[in-house]
């Protein structure tokens, strides 16, 4: 009878560590997860940061070409060396993609920098010389290629963001992800007003 009462506590002392075996097999898998996703959008991060440093690396070059041709024109130049300048004090790390405020800074000052960009472009179609300029339209090129890539990165970046921000909120994997820390993650937005259609004047 004894043998019998130790033999169905040996069972059930088995069964609950069984379970809790599952409990923290299931649990590891989980978080080995959701840290294989948060490493993605850190890698989708740095080719985001790769492409703007690419951009504001080309912009003194295109500054100076047209300063060459159209030296008047000293409030654009003056703009888009400002907003390079204002993109490049910023100090950004990895955390800048978990912190909503960082974020929204750091895409305020690149689209800043784009309409300075544009602007400038816009100033070279009244200088038929500098249109022609080899050297103004290898940047052009080059300038419009990583405009294309930031656009692609940008959305790599928020597609991999959507998956981990999905996975930390799906039950009952937002129970490891409220417990090991993970939050969730901020969305490239497009600039304010890019839903209308911008007026063109000759």
């Amino acid at each position: 009878m004894k043998s019998r009462g130790l033999l169905i506590a040996l069972v059930v002392v088995g069964v609950i560590a069984i379970f809790a075996l599952g409990i923290f097999l299931w649990g590891t898998s989980v978080y080995n997860s959701l840290v294989g996703l948060d490493e993605g959008i850190a890698s989708a991060w740095s080719q985001v940061e790769n492409q703007y440093q690419r951009r504001a690396d080309l912009v003194p070059n295109l500054v100076s070409t047209v300063k060459g041709f159209a030296a008047q024109e000293k409030e654009v130049l003056l703009g888009v060396t400002q907003a390079r300048a204002r993109v490049g004090q910023l100090t950004v790390t990895k955390d800048v993609i978990d912190d909503p405020q960082s974020f929204a800074k750091f895409q305020s000052a690149q689209d800043e920098f784009s309409s300075a960009i544009s602007r400038l472009l816009v100033v070279a179609e009244n200088y038929p010389n500098l249109k022609s300029n080899e050297n103004f339209l290898a940047l052009q090129t080059q300038l419009e290629g990583t405009e294309n890539r930031i656009s692609v990165e940008r959305r790599r970046f928020n597609e991999i963001v959507r998956g981990y921000n999905t996975a930390i909120r799906r039950f009952p994997a937002a129970s490891i992800a409220g417990l090991a820390g993970f939050r969730e993650k901020q969305y490239f937005k497009a600039k304010e007003g890019a839903e209308e259609v911008p007026q063109v004047e000759f």
